[in-house]
């Protein structure tokens, strides 16, 4: 009976092992270490599609960030290139894998990053020179803190109907990302609000802003100086999805936090220090 069960057990395990797949090698793992950039090409009597614009679209945000990493944005601006750059990866797997939507919507979110990134470029290069960050071991765990505050502050961080109050699982992020940034002086954050599209324009600006000032008021509670989290609000102009169903109201009404560790150091203004 024992030699009955043994071969049971082995062949179970041989069909289950039958069954198993695998991604190609260097294809696995999450979305944002996907470094994979070429897409099946279109063939010639291959009927164009909105993905076609979407891939182009994506392309164009690729070329935008490396523009910026040539001037320099690498050095000014290390975390925010980081980010972008791991979203451009992310958007490259959803392409991949049909999710048209999904990438449609974080192509939008990119372009608007990039543009602020530009933005503030172009102004810090009118002020200083940027010097390269530091390197090594010092530099992979700066950039390993900035994920983990950028992952705790982007869950859970929906609000109420017509309301600015933090929900206690969002609270619970936030004093969790709080004790982690104290340690880490030179790490700054930049709170959006954002709205559903219910209600005027005006009104859900105020209504948006408001959810990133009282994100930063509770950041202030649990002890973080106030002066390195700023505040701002788009409204209901950059919805993460279209609808008019309560679970995509729910989902736009949210704040969204970057992660600046851009240290004055590598700023160089020519003078004595």
């Amino acid at each position: 009976m024992d030699v009955i069960s043994r071969l049971k057990v082995v062949s179970l395990v041989m069909l289950l092992s039958a069954c198993t797949s695998y991604p190609d090698e260097g294809t696995g793992g999450i979305a944002e270490q996907y470094a994979g950039s070429d897409f099946s090409p279109v063939m010639p009597d291959e009927p164009l599609g909105p993905e076609h614009g979407l891939r182009f679209d994506w392309k164009l945000s690729k070329l935008h960030l490396e523009t910026l990493i040539r001037e320099g944005a690498n050095w000014c601006f290390p975390a925010a290139v980081l980010q972008a750059q791991e979203k451009q990866n992310r958007i490259a797997r959803e392409l991949e894998g049909g999710l048209w939507i999904d990438a449609a919507n974080d192509i939008v979110i990119q372009r608007q990053k990039l543009n602020d990134l530009e933005l503030r470029l172009d102004y810090v290069r009118t002020q200083a020179s940027c010097t390269p960050p530091m390197q090594g071991q010092d530099f992979d765990n700066l950039m390993a803190v900035v994920e983990e505050v950028y992952g705790l502050l982007n869950i859970d961080n929906q609000f109420a109907y017509d309301s600015v109050e933090v929900n206690p699982k969002y609270m619970g992020h936030l004093a969790e990302a709080t004790n982690i940034l104290k340690q880490h002086p030179t790490i700054r954050l930049s709170v959006t609000g954002h709205a559903d599209a219910t209600g005027g324009e005006e009104y859900n600006e105020r209504l948006a802003l408001g959810r990133a000032k009282q994100v930063k008021r509770y950041l202030s509670i649990f002890g973080l100086n106030p002066n390195r989290v700023d505040t701002q609000s788009l409204g209901d102009e950059l919805p993460l999805y279209e609808g008019d169903s309560e679970g995509v109201k729910l989902t736009n009404r949210r704040v969204s936090i970057e992660v600046l560790a851009d240290d004055d150091s590598s700023y160089d203004t020519g003078g004595s220090q």
